[in-house]
């Protein structure tokens, strides 16, 4: 009976301290948990307008010659990313081509020079995107003024007919976009042009049955407007 006592006035005694205690412990401070940036979210879909310069070079087999010519531009599209780092879209590429003073010098005299100034594309592209960077494929259809083709023997003109100016042809080309700032991205890009061949058909003995390649290789930096329909480029949370 004493140790039951014993046990009942040591647990009495416990059950008074306990509280004592506890208010005697400091508040537990709070902390606010620390805040994370969300990743930014990079929106390609929507239209674009934009302008480009580069250069121009003629293949190896063209009326040309090989000297490269400034050459620059507008452009405008659209495009739609899904899946979703794919984007697919579709632009179309105006062009204006610096002019071209060489020309091909055949063996009996005969100077001929090809002077087209203007270059024009519709293509579809396809690209992958990380982040800002976007690496893409394009092709489609291209135009051109024509070959403007002119004929000279020691300085003087002279009449020549081909098989027809070639306007109409491919173009294939890839490239690299970077979304720098919100609604604005620069680019760099190759593009290939391909409208066939001219062959001449009749004028001075050295250049009839002779046939020539039409086409270009562009390389070219270029800087687009985006109006995104998407939302904002920025911050997702």
């Amino acid at each position: 009976m004493k140790k039951f006592l014993l046990a009942t006035v040591a647990l009495v005694a416990l059950g008074a301290t306990v509280p004592a205690l506890a208010a005697d412990l400091a508040a537990r401070p709070y902390t606010k948990a620390p805040a994370y940036a969300p990743a930014p979210i990079y929106n390609w879909t929507g239209f674009y307008i934009g302008g480009h310069i580069g250069g121009a070079f003629a293949g190896e087999n063209s009326l040309t010659g090989d000297d490269g010519r400034f050459f620059g531009g507008v452009q405008g599209g659209a495009d739609y990313q899904f899946a979703p780092s794919w984007v697919i879209g579709v632009e179309a590429q105006y062009s204006w081509l610096g002019s071209n003073n060489n020309g091909v010098l055949f063996p009996g005299g005969t100077l001929v020079n090809s002077n087209s100034d203007q270059l024009g594309s519709v293509t579809g592209r396809l690209g992958y995107t990380w982040g800002p960077a976007l690496l893409y494929a394009k092709g489609g259809y291209a135009w051109k003024d024509g070959n403007n083709l002119s004929a000279r023997v020691g300085g003087v003109p002279v009449a020549f007919t081909t098989d027809g100016n070639n306007r109409d042809g491919y173009t294939v080309g890839a490239g690299l976009e970077y979304m720098f700032a919100p609604n604005w991205s620069g680019k760099v890009e190759y593009q290939y042009y391909n409208f066939g061949s001219t062959s001449f058909t009749s004028g001075p003995a050295d250049i009839v049955g002779v046939r020539f390649r039409d086409d270009e290789h562009t390389v070219k930096a270029g800087l687009n407007y985006r109006f995104n329909w998407g939302g904002p480029v920025g911050p997702k949370y």
